[in-house]
């Protein structure tokens, strides 16, 4: 059987939403030109490409990897929108993978899209009511008092600091490192293999270049994190913050992953394989802790131990996720989210997944080849985890 191999990648840089640099541009541009960015790295005829994946989610809907595959310039290939909410990237990339390794395609383009700048509202009337729900209709889940379908805050965030038995404390701290790291590595230059710069044209007439992520703090202190006031003050101890929540974020990412017989025949270097994926469904309230069942899984599945992996990717949908993730699992926390994750980075739902693979991938190629774990937790109750190989880079 043909492994399927990650031959090329890119990613906007991470904007905030409402307020920041990709304010103005839709999650259809995002993804087009994602897309676009991907092939043209990767070197491969496009008539050979077989179809696009890309993860949406709260967008309203439509098949915007179908809409990008056209913009993008390659009309001839279909395309298909995944939507698994915080897992919908990591999903994409996994029906890629699926789709190479049984045979059926030889080079996929797959990642993720999200503008939650410019997500569609609608004012929509429950049946048999006079209620109106003024915001967008995402439900993951039925509405029950333990899992609010539109606060993550209680369903996801305090939940897991719950269940967990985490402090206020232990989640600033988590946040703190989250932004130090994310600082550290923009400062060092790791993102930039991954980044493409993004020329931005705003409604004013002006043009600007965006190719740093924006949303990482330089100036957080657990001080300043610690005189946040809880999203929820009259609930007794409640511990979630802005400061150890993931940001609202845009942003889009893609890789092209490729049949690795045909890689080597086209003179492709491989910068990653994806070994193996599993995912997990839990009650909507275990949202948080969903990623301790799905990485046992799926190492299960890969035949490996945790002793295997030399980096993992755990999102920070909230601090608590990734706290109490490593510590159920007793993971080495030195290697968790090295780069900095959904805290500080931000977390643009739909695109975090591929982003996560796409960082993880540099990264380990910077450290001479290993094995990564993404795993991340997903509304609704599920989570999704998938484990990527990379080899040593040519000529180390």
């Amino acid at each position: 059987m043909s492994e399927a191999v990650i031959v090329a990648t890119a990613r906007t840089a991470i904007g905030t939403a409402y307020k920041g640099s990709l304010t103005e541009v839709s999650a259809f541009e995002l993804g087009t030109r994602a897309v676009a960015e991907a092939l043209d790295r990767s070197g491969v005829d496009p008539s050979l490409v077989d179809d696009v994946v890309l993860g949406e989610s709260l967008y309203g809907g439509g098949d915007i990897a179908r809409y990008a595959a056209v913009n993008a310039g390659i009309p001839q290939v279909p395309g298909v929108a995944h939507n698994r909410h915080c897992a919908s990237g990591l999903a994409a990339v996994q029906s890629a993978a699926a789709s190479i390794r049984s045979g059926m395609d030889r080079v996929v383009i797959a990642g993720g899209v999200q503008s939650a700048s410019t997500k569609p509202r609608v004012r929509w009337r429950f049946p048999g009511t006079d209620d109106w729900d003024e915001d967008w209709l995402a439900y993951s889940h039925p509405e029950t008092p333990q899992a609010p379908c539109r606060d993550m805050s209680i369903t996801v965030g305090w939940n897991a600091a719950v269940q967990a038995g985490l402090t206020r404390e232990e989640m600033d701290a988590w946040a703190l490192r989250s932004h130090q790291r994310a600082v550290a590595a923009i400062d060092a230059g790791s993102f930039a293999e991954e980044i493409f710069p993004l020329e931005v044209a705003r409604r004013d007439g002006t043009t600007l270049t965006f190719a740093v992520d924006e949303h990482p703090r330089r100036t957080t202190t657990l001080e300043r994190l610690a005189a946040l006031k809880p999203i929820h003050p009259e609930i007794d101890g409640f511990s979630i913050t802005a400061g150890n929540a993931s940001g609202v974020n845009d942003g889009a990412a893609a890789m092209v992953l490729a049949d690795s017989q045909f890689a080597e025949r086209q003179g492709l270097e491989p910068l990653g394989v994806i070994r193996a994926w599993a995912s997990v469904g839990v009650l909507p309230e275990e949202t948080g802790l969903a990623p301790t069942l799905a990485i046992p899984k799926v190492l299960d599945r890969a035949g490996l131990t945790i002793g295997d992996v030399a980096l993992w990717e755990i999102n920070e949908a909230f601090a608590s996720v990734a706290v109490g993730t490593t510590r159920i699992l007793g993971l080495d926390d030195t290697i968790v989210n090295v780069s900095g994750s959904g805290c500080s980075l931000g977390h643009p739902v739909a695109m975090s997944g591929s982003r996560m693979i796409i960082t993880m991938t540099h990264e380990l190629r910077r450290r001479g080849g290993g094995i990564g774990i993404a795993a991340m937790c997903a509304g609704g109750g599920m989570a999704t985890a998938v484990v990527l190989d990379v080899p040593a880079p040519a000529g180390s």
